[in-house]
């Protein structure tokens, strides 16, 4: 086993738990439930080792206040001494005070110091309409004000190294003093017209010469996102912008610490305050893309070689990168992410039933289930569903299904049942499913594979017919082989295999797991053909990229074959996944988003179409609705390199077999994002039709 060494300092968390310079009660309860609410374990998720042994409590008397920040200012000394990054957690904001002049002691010189609030904190006595001292804690910084602020051991300020940000409400004394110091204050006024990422990397060039840290008001932030504060002011800084702007900070050497003030439980019933605090603290001591990815392929299996981004969320069509830098999402998971990327009715009803119930196993009924299965039967026009997980498990429920069928039904012998698929396919990667492949990667060192198992060229009914005998019991075919290169078979070829099966009494099983719920400008993509298999399989869009979910449809002839403790899946038609997949067909219909597939699949296909014309580089385009696939001729352009230059660009898509690049953007795409996204292609085409062939 390895021995992990951090190279980063331990993150001790200090509580101090006062309200003494608080208007109102509740902020020195906020560190007791941060702590609960799990605050040191976020930051060790992130590699960092995170200690919390004490939580400081003021004496209840009248120089209590002198007294705790007296204390708070030995223990950030010691926590520098001893080499660690102080967190304190407050507790109101006049613990300030404390917290930066036992900093300032323990390096011998004051840190810059990037104030976030929205207030000045710059009062005296003579200056407070309110006397409270939490107003109080910048002056004090610099030496002015209350003795049981300023007159604690440590160096005062730099007004040189000291910014304000986020500031929105204040009065005209604090201004005049902060003024006269030569403070730089950015107002949200100019926040609002700049932006957050350009104001703070200004802010963190005035301060970061040398050690510096944050002091954070968590009123700093607009109220309507964080209302668990003590002194709200209308406005404020995005969570999201602050979020970024804090990534990785715990982490930089020069940073000596980070203080956060004035959460306050009280004015936070439903905890959004706190989660808040945790997510800003996740960022804050986050690792890089390159230590993610360093840590990805250390630690993983090497079953996976992702391109070279570390995305961290997504919001519809956008995702957005550890860095802050966007892409329009041209692939959605392989279908999964359909209906977008956080949803807000899919988040609705993932939360919704979160909070109600999860999981019960199959083992007892639940009352979501049930809504699941009606709707799917009365969607597809199917008798029965098996809910499953994942797209392999419902296609390996469907194999299962039709050997059986086979064996009590149609009469094939004992062990003797075969099953039909198409060269180039892809149905998953169990041992079963991989013996249907024709990759041979996908084989090689799996073997040996199950008995029974044929395949036949794609797109031909005469393979098909030949290759059919008495104890064939399915032809397991995708509507449109994605994985294989967004292969489009010839018109006709579903329903001729279709009319073939029924003659021969062989079962037609379609794997819908990437093309169907709308992928295809259908429904289902065999709908183009007017075809009813006598078996369909979703996944991928039924999860509403939230969940794996999936599910083998059918009608009673062939489910009947299953009785109770033949087939099933613990957390399959888990109440969660049933809420989110319910959820996810109503988006579906009620978003219009089949009749937005296959409008803008025209256009897609149109201006690839265009594209193919004008690059000598592209051999071929396919697809239908929002499915599509430039293939590329290997003599000029590899496509994963493609879709690495499209990165670069802010398009995000992905190869296969580096001949073909895949388009499959979110059923929620606007004209407007599409038509975006193709001109980043036809810019990276044009870049790669200049350059010289790869091969002779």
């Amino acid at each position: 086993m390895r021995r992990l060494v951090s190279l980063n300092p331990t993150v001790r968390c200090i509580g101090v738990a006062s309200s003494l310079g608080a208007p109102v009660a509740g902020c020195a309860s906020g560190p007791e439930s941060l702590r609960r609410a799990g605050l040191p374990s976020v930051i060790r998720h992130n590699g960092l080792a995170a200690l919390w042994p004490e939580i400081l409590l003021p004496e209840q008397s009248t120089a209590g206040m002198a007294l705790l920040l007296r204390k708070l200012a030995d223990t950030t000394a010691a926590s520098i001494a001893a080499g660690e990054r102080p967190l304190v957690i407050g507790g109101d904001h006049s613990m300030a005070a404390g917290t930066w002049r036992g900093i300032a002691r323990a390096l011998g010189e004051a840190p810059g110091l990037l104030w976030i609030d929205a207030h000045l904190d710059a009062h005296t006595p003579a200056s407070s309409p309110s006397g409270n001292a939490h107003g109080m804690p910048l002056a004090a910084l610099f030496g002015e004000g209350d003795p049981a602020l300023t007159d604690i051991p440590g160096p005062a300020l730099d007004p040189a190294r000291t910014v304000l940000l986020g500031i929105r409400s204040y009065e005209a004394a604090e201004r005049e003093r902060l003024d006269w110091l030569g403070i730089r204050i950015f107002e949200m006024a100019e926040i609002n017209e700049r932006g957050l990422p350009e104001v703070f990397a200004e802010a963190r060039a005035i301060v970061s010469d040398g050690p510096w840290g944050i002091s954070l008001d968590l009123d700093a932030l607009d109220p309507d996102a964080a209302p668990g504060v003590s002194t709200p002011v209308a406005g404020g800084l995005a969570v999201a912008d602050l979020r970024q702007a804090l990534r990785g900070i715990l982490r930089e050497r020069d940073c000596v610490g980070l203080e956060i003030a004035e959460y306050n439980p009280l004015l936070d019933p439903d905890g959004r305050t706190a989660r808040i605090v945790l997510d800003l603290l996740d960022a804050a001591s986050a690792p890089d893309g390159a230590t993610l990815r360093r840590w990805e392929a250390g630690f993983g299996a090497r079953n996976y070689a992702p391109l070279p981004v570390v995305l961290q969320e997504g919001r519809g069509c956008w995702l957005t990168d550890v860095y802050g830098r966007r892409y329009l999402d041209m692939m959605s998971a392989y279908s999964a992410t359909s209906f977008g990327h956080a949803h807000p009715r899919l988040l609705a009803a993932l939360t919704r039933q979160a909070s109600r119930l999860a999981v019960t196993s199959r083992a007892y009924s639940n009352d979501r289930l049930p809504l699941l299965l009606r709707r799917l039967a009365l969607l597809t026009g199917y008798d029965r569903v098996l809910p499953a997980n994942t797209g392999l498990e419902a296609v390996e429920t469907a194999l299962k299904a039709v050997r059986k069928w086979a064996y009590r039904i149609k009469g094939v012998p004992a062990d003797q049942a075969e099953i039909i698929a198409c060269e180039g396919n892809f149905h998953g990667r169990s041992i079963a499913i991989v013996g249907l492949s024709s990759e041979a990667q996908y084989r090689d060192g799996f073997g040996p594979f199950p008995a029974g198992l044929k395949r036949v060229p794609y797109g031909d009914p005469a393979a098909l017919a030949a290759a059919i005998t008495p104890n064939t019991a399915a032809f397991l075919v995708e509507a449109i082989q994605g994985e294989g290169g967004i292969i489009v078979p010839p018109s006709g070829y579903l329903a001729a295999c279709w009319a073939i099966c029924k003659r021969q009494n062989v079962l037609l099983i379609v794997d819908e797991i990437q093309t169907g719920l709308g992928r295809t400008g259908k429904l289902l993509a065999c709908q183009h053909e007017a075809v009813r298999p006598d078996g369909v399989i979703l996944g991928k869009a039924l999860g509403g990229g939230l969940l794996p979910v999936s599910a083998f449809l059918a009608d009673e002839n062939v489910m009947q074959v299953f009785t109770p403790g033949d087939h099933g899946s613990t957390f399959g038609g888990n109440p969660l996944a049933s809420s989110v997949a319910l959820a996810a067909l109503d988006v579906l219909e009620e978003e219009g988003l089949i009749e937005n597939s296959a409008r803008l699949g025209e256009l897609l296909l149109a201006q690839l179409h265009q594209l193919a014309e004008r690059s000598p580089i592209i051999r071929a385009v396919r697809g239908r609705g929002l499915f599509a696939g430039i293939e590329l001729d290997p003599q000029h352009a590899d496509a994963h390199e493609l879709a690495v230059a499209l990165l670069e660009h802010g398009v995000l898509s992905k190869d296969t077999h580096s001949t073909v690049l895949r388009l499959a953007p979110p059923l929620v795409i606007s004209e407007e994002e599409l038509l975006w996204g193709m001109t980043r292609i036809d810019e990276v085409l044009n870049n790669f039709s200049r350059r010289p062939r790869l091969v002779a």
